[in-house]
């Protein structure tokens, strides 16, 4: 069976804490840019979709298109009827 030395025990926490602050330093460094990576990516994905919508649709001659929005107001008259409550002291 072997024993762990002192010696051995340091070295390995010398080790954990040095990737930990290496790891806090990269990130500050690094952490900005790959941010602002993401966000750019995300802003021209969000601009091809919304090209893509607002491209008006190439018709050929003598098309007809109708595009009609849908109603969705309606009230249903069938809910019940209303009672008034009144406080008692």
């Amino acid at each position: 069976m072997q024993e762990a030395s002192l010696q051995g025990v340091l070295k390995i926490i010398l080790i954990i804490i040095l990737v930990y602050y290496g790891l806090k330093i990269i990130t500050r460094l690094f952490g900005p840019l790959l941010l602002r990576y993401v966000t750019k990516k995300a802003g021209e994905k969000f601009k091809q979709q919304f090209d893509q919508y607002q491209q008006p649709r190439q018709s050929t001659e003598g098309e007809v298109t109708i595009e009609k929005k849908s109603k969705q107001n309606y009230s249903n008259k069938d809910v019940g009827e209303y009672i008034d409550y009144e406080e008692i002291d």
